[in-house]
């Protein structure tokens, strides 16, 4: 059983990683949004809902959440042949090249970030910087098993970073107003702990990561013509 304190601790190591203010350059992504705003697939309170449930049912958390889960598993084994096979499974499935540089730029910035952290073996960022490209799923989940945190703490925190970054895309980019990007939040909150809540549940589905409207949208904002975000 794990003492009490350990366990408080790990819960403020998981607002630390879930927070905005981690500096992983996460802010400067839409991952597809803003083309679906400027093809105005998005384009109120009730758009953004349904786009972000959307892309979270059926290619993050089909796909991404198990290649999370896999890599924590792996990182548990301190199996490197199997991360960074699993990493390099991963970067293939980057539909664009914007895509595949955004999770490698956060991966990236985490690993540089988690380097100058005091509680942070050096064994660990070795292990990273020995992985050719980590991706960030592949970096979130190091820190995640550093930190002691709950594996579904984990998957829950990692769909709400990235549900926030893109209520926080809209806010600028629709734009929609804060009280209207609460609300979106509220509701997808919902989404997310059904969506952590069935990963506990054994399924002999493969993971799937078949979005081809999202791939057209992240593919045709390499040449949108005007743009404030980098994928």
């Amino acid at each position: 059983m794990t003492p009490p304190g350990r366990a408080r601790l790990a819960q403020t190591r998981l607002l630390q990683l879930a927070s905005q203010a981690f500096p992983i350059g996460g802010y400067s992504h839409s991952l597809g949004l803003e083309s679906a705003i400027e093809s105005r697939w998005v384009r109120d309170e009730a758009s953004l809902l349904q786009w972000i449930s959307d892309v979270m049912s059926y290619s993050i958390a089909t796909y991404e959440i198990p290649c999370l889960e896999a890599m924590g598993r792996a990182w548990e084994a301190r199996d490197l042949q199997v991360l960074s096979r699993l990493n390099e499974e991963f970067l293939a499935t980057r539909e664009s090249a914007e895509l595949r540089s955004a999770t490698v730029q956060m991966g990236y910035s985490m690993v540089a970030l988690l380097a100058v952290l005091p509680d942070v073996p050096s064994e660990l960022i070795g292990s990273l910087r020995s992985i050719r490209e980590p991706s960030l799923p592949c970096v979130w989940s190091a820190a995640a098993g550093l930190w002691s945190i709950d594996p579904l703490d984990s998957i829950t925190a990692y769909l709400w970073t990235w549900a926030e970054n893109q209520v926080l895309v809209a806010m600028k980019a629709v734009p929609i107003g804060q009280s209207s990007g609460q609300r979106v939040l509220l509701q997808v909150g919902e989404c997310i702990a059904e969506l952590a809540v069935r990963h506990e549940v054994p399924d002999a589905a493969l993971p799937s990561n078949f979005a081809p409207g999202l791939a057209i949208l992240c593919s045709q904002h390499e040449t949108q013509y005007s743009r404030l975000f980098r994928s």
